[in-house]
């Protein structure tokens, strides 16, 4: 699976703000912290608005913040609310797939790939980013030998 920018820029947007209540931020003091381009932040920031993760208020004293509290808010609703499912194939669900012949049971393949992903990114909250506190299933499988290579 490829991490989009924009999935990974929208986690980060996430967890600068999972520390700061109804304390409105404004976009540029996010776009700083993260290093994350402004034009590009507020794009996404909109998005994670649409999907209600978000809230906003415009003005001197506007800016963002989260809607839900940062144990409420996993990193599979933040991903999803920018790039929307999490394992489509040709924008497709996976359970709607068939393939003939030898390829037949990639369909179970592409359904074990999406539970998996779904095993770490629905259980790791935007909390567990601000407070370093990451599920045991993450420690476990970053911790596998080959875990860390890259192939």
């Amino acid at each position: 699976m490829r991490i989009s920018a924009k999935a990974d820029y929208a986690v980060r947007a996430v967890a600068e703000l999972s520390d700061k209540g109804e304390v409105p931020t404004k976009g540029d003091s996010i776009a700083e912290a993260q290093g994350i381009p402004l034009q590009f932040l507020e794009q996404i920031l909109l998005e994670l608005k649409h999907a209600r993760l978000v809230r906003a208020r415009r003005g001197a004293k506007g800016g963002y913040w989260l809607s839900k509290r940062p144990e409420e808010i996993t990193l599979a609703d933040v991903i999803r609310a920018v790039e929307g499912p999490l394992a489509n194939i040709q924008d497709d669900a996976p359970e709607t797939t068939s393939y003939p012949g030898n390829a037949e049971s990639l369909t179970k393949v592409w359904i074990a790939v999406r539970s998996s992903l779904r095993e770490v990114l629905e259980e790791v909250t935007v909390a567990d980013l601000r407070d370093g506190k990451l599920p045991d299933i993450v420690d476990r499988l970053a911790d596998e030998p080959d875990a860390w290579e890259t192939r």
